[in-house]
């Protein structure tokens, strides 16, 4: 996965991406409508709309990626904001020992890019150590319902100063779905260039990551869909996991 010029149009082409509902999720966990006095983790932070969310909410936070072009982007917005948090490029099933966390979190079906079941297993019990006792994992992932229907879907947006055409077809893993992005980005003498992104992701069961989670000594709180408090069925897009280390 390449975000070397993804990165710099990523938010215009995450506009409609329900940050506020995800920032609401955490919030919910804590029973505040503030952070402060909460130091969070923000797993996979892309490039930073999130993490800005939860510093105007008072969070000492730090944010990690595996893109150094998407943290140069979240630090020059939060340093515009009045901001200076601690960013690190990491690989987040390679996450070494770096502070007591009260919540980690990884959300837009970050954990759906790790590779294989290997790496979702490290990626938990990494996260499991980055936890205070009593602190919080709380992380979304597409259901197995979702990647069906994202298989051999195409869609277009167009735009006037970004366009892009998504196509999506069936992965070489199981239950996994690859995305081919092409955008059109227009530039000051109003010709458009071409960039091509292949971004990869897989799900598993619910019941699958229940075992990870509890592999990794987390207690599982909770497991809803669609930002709602329902109990996931059939046709749940996006299931939310909040476990605990008890």
């Amino acid at each position: 996965m390449n975000y070397l010029t993804f990165a710099h149009y990523y938010d215009q082409l995450m506009a409609e991406a329900p940050y506020d509902n995800w920032l609401e999720f955490v919030l919910d966990t804590v029973g505040k409508d503030s952070l402060k006095g909460h130091k969070v983790l923000d797993v996979g932070c892309g490039t930073g709309e999130l993490l800005l969310s939860f510093l105007k909410k008072e969070a000492e936070v730090t944010g990690l990626d595996l893109s150094a072009e998407m943290l140069m982007v979240a630090h020059a917005k939060a340093e515009k904001a009045g901001y200076k948090p601690f960013l690190i490029e990491q690989d987040m099933s390679e996450m070494t020992l770096m502070s007591q966390f009260d919540i980690v979190c990884a959300f837009c079906d970050s954990i759906n890019y790790l590779e294989n079941e290997t790496d979702v297993q490290r990626t938990f019990a990494a996260v499991f150590k980055q936890l205070k006792q009593g602190g919080y994992f709380l992380f979304d992932v597409h259901s197995l319902y979702k990647i069906t229907r994202y298989i051999e879907d195409t869609h277009a947006e167009p735009g006037e100063e970004i366009s892009y055409i998504w196509n999506s077809f069936e992965g070489d893993w199981p239950d996994s779905v690859e995305h081919e992005l092409t955008f059109f980005v227009r530039d000051s003498l109003g010709k458009y260039e071409r960039f091509d992104e292949l971004h990869k992701q897989r799900t598993y069961e619910i019941k699958q990551y229940e075992e990870w989670l509890i592999e990794a000594g987390f207690s599982i709180e909770k497991i809803t869909a669609d930002f709602t408090d329902e109990t996931p069925n059939d046709q749940s897009e996006r299931i939310f996991f909040k476990a605990i280390k008890k």
